[in-house]
């Protein structure tokens, strides 16, 4: 298998993402990993699992937390109950997604080896298993404070569960530590500072010592993208932050995101979005406005 590095953007509204879809039964052959925590419910399954240097059977329901880095995938099989869709839950977040004092605080103490744990991969099982899965259901229909509090009602449930395995061995060395996944946090780091000004292929390649041509071929291999389409999804990224928090109009969004050209912002927002800036924008608003 091979490694595909991710990378996820929260929006303007939201300090962690949590989303529910239906399951396409494949066996997906790329080790996935990115620097968000994972948490994933899998419900009315039969597949295989390979986390880290982890790989085993699942049938039914499966509940696993992921650290920063560590490569994943699933391979599904089929339904267990051929008349119910498979379908998963998952939720991103970083560990001090309320800020790096919560973590400090005493009563959150706990959460400290939850963490940990989770840079080998976690399944949980039993009783806390069903309450997650509870409480990730209500997730899905709540926002602000309350999907916050219910968000770390549920980061108190995994850290005292008594019931639960550890997958990658002691042994196992996450992408995180390795030559591969530190060159590209400099890159990513390098164009996350850069990217509202020109940026050549030649400077990017410079930071991790390579030449533009090599550089290229490593991080096609690594990303499955290209250089320009990684600054692109960055560009509009941002752009759409911009846009969804209402201080710029579609023009200064283009250019405070790293664009000369509107007609050309507007094409790669389309490329991206699917939608023109204009249109994403009304169907945000119109979304928040059905909810409320």
């Amino acid at each position: 298998m091979e490694y595909l590095y991710e990378n996820f953007t929260f929006p303007p509204d939201q300090s962690f993402t949590i989303r529910s879809q239906f399951i396409e039964l494949k066996k997906y052959t790329e080790l996935r990993c990115h620097i968000n925590y994972e948490l994933s419910s899998i419900e009315n399954c039969f597949g295989k699992r390979f986390i880290g240097d982890h790989i085993e059977e699942f049938n039914g329901s499966d509940l696993i937390l992921i650290g920063s880095y560590l490569p994943h995938c699933w391979q599904y099989y089929k339904a267990v109950d051929p008349a119910i869709p498979p379908h998963a839950t998952i939720v991103h977040f970083f560990p001090d997604f309320m800020g790096k004092e919560l973590l400090g605080k005493p009563e959150a103490s706990h959460l400290q080896s939850l963490f940990q744990n989770a840079a080998r991969g976690i399944r949980f099982m039993g009783s806390s298993l069903k309450e997650v899965k509870m409480l990730m259901q209500q997730m899905l229909f709540t926002k602000g404070l309350h999907r916050v509090a219910l968000m770390l009602q549920l980061l108190d449930v995994l850290a005292n569960s008594k019931n639960y395995k550890i997958l990658a061995s002691p042994g196992y060395n996450s992408v995180e530590n390795s030559e591969y996944a530190n060159k590209i946090n400099r890159v990513y780091e390098y164009i996350f500072k850069n990217f509202q000004d020109e940026i050549s292929l030649s400077e990017v390649a410079a930071q991790i010592h390579m030449t533009p041509a090599a550089f290229c071929r490593f991080f096609k291999l690594r990303t499955n993208r290209t250089l320009i389409d990684f600054v692109k999804e960055v560009r509009i990224g941002f752009a759409a932050k911009l846009l969804l928090e209402g201080k710029s109009n579609i023009n200064e969004a283009c250019y405070k995101s790293g664009y000369n050209s509107v007609s050309n912002f507007n094409k790669h927002f389309r490329e991206i979005k699917k939608l023109s800036p204009s249109e994403f924008v009304k169907e945000y608003n119109n979304t928040n406005n059905g909810e409320a």
